[in-house]
């Protein structure tokens, strides 16, 4: 869309960003069987790679159209059907998901294990620097002590510094970066099977995201207008990160943008959807997504590996094509 879908698509973590191209290229005539690319003999990438550095999400849609049509993009838009039904948690549990009935309330584990490092770790060097001799053993100790409680009052007045520095914590745990992957290729990933355009995405700590950009969804967004047919795409993909890190965790660390944007694809939606609504909306997004992602896994996987060596969006869209 011009839609950004920030992990929705989405960060692993930060609100839906919207895009607004400053041009639009008149759209080229393709030469596809002209020089090969490294993806398949006789079939040229060049629009397609043009299209995604200018950021023209009309022109990357005619020129993947145009490679499915010769037979390359086959993953391409492959799935752009959805219809929403009822569903239940027993539904995810079958699936595969892990405590599905927890996917939504968002974890405390980076909080609590950097609050517990910063309090651990003061309360130490405090008892260490009692032992000075004279006024340092009385002073140091209360000035240590004094770090916590000035973290908590960092929280408090900019809670964006203090998430900061629990990202930069974070990645000491040694399933974060493949959390991070796993997410964000799991919305490229789907975006891709529905037929949205992917136009960037980052793995960055505090930048994780993927950029869905369609100016068609983004003018609905903007108007408030959003139907019930692309409400259900944007709730799969935006529940795509949540879904990924469900099947293969039990316990989900990046669901809060996830679940932040799709309440904000919910509230531009027409007509409005009720509580008991969104809920299902909810539960059959992670469903979908889920399983979109367990019939892909090869190819789930093959992007998570290119985007783990921060491959280009046209090599990421190359090994989605090239998977098994």
């Amino acid at each position: 869309m011009s839609v950004s879908l920030s992990s929705h698509f989405l960060p692993l973590h930060k609100p839906t960003r919207f895009n607004h191209p400053g041009y639009h290229s008149r759209p080229r005539k393709c030469n596809w069987v002209r020089a090969a690319s490294s993806a398949a003999p006789g079939i040229d990438l060049t629009s397609l790679e043009s299209a995604i550095a200018k950021k023209d999400s009309d022109a990357v849609k005619k020129a993947l159209d145009q490679l499915t049509e010769v037979g390359w993009a086959k993953k391409w838009s492959s799935q752009p059907y959805v219809s929403r039904r009822t569903t239940s948690l027993r539904e995810l549990t079958s699936l595969g998901i892990k405590n599905a009935e927890n996917l939504a309330i968002p974890s405390v584990r980076n909080d609590a294990a950097f609050l517990f490092t910063v309090v651990g770790t003061t309360g130490f060097l405090g008892v260490l620097a009692g032992q000075l001799p004279g006024d340092w053993g009385f002073f140091v100790p209360y000035l240590i002590g004094s770090i916590s409680l000035i973290v908590l009052a960092v929280g408090s007045i900019s809670p964006g510094l203090l998430q900061a520095a629990i990202g930069g914590f974070s990645t000491f745990f040694p399933d974060y970066q493949d959390r991070i992957a796993r997410h964000e290729a799991a919305h490229f990933l789907v975006g891709y099977l529905l037929g949205l355009p992917i136009l960037g995405y980052s793995l960055d700590i505090g930048k994780e995201h993927v950029n869905l950009i369609d100016q068609r969804l983004e003018k609905l967004i903007y108007s408030g207008q959003l139907d019930a047919k692309e409400l259900d795409r944007l709730a799969v993909v935006a529940m795509a990160g949540l879904a990924a890190e469900g099947l293969q965790y039990d316990k989900v660390i990046g669901q809060s943008a996830d679940l932040f944007s799709l309440q904000r694809f919910i509230n531009r939606s027409k007509p409005q959807l009720s509580k008991d609504q969104q809920q299902n909306l909810t539960r059959w997004a992670v469903l979908f997504a889920a399983s979109l992602i367990k019939n892909n896994r090869a190819l789930h996987e093959a992007l998570i590996s290119t985007m783990s060596k921060k491959g280009t969006v046209l090599e990421c869209i190359e090994a989605i094509e090239k998977a098994d």
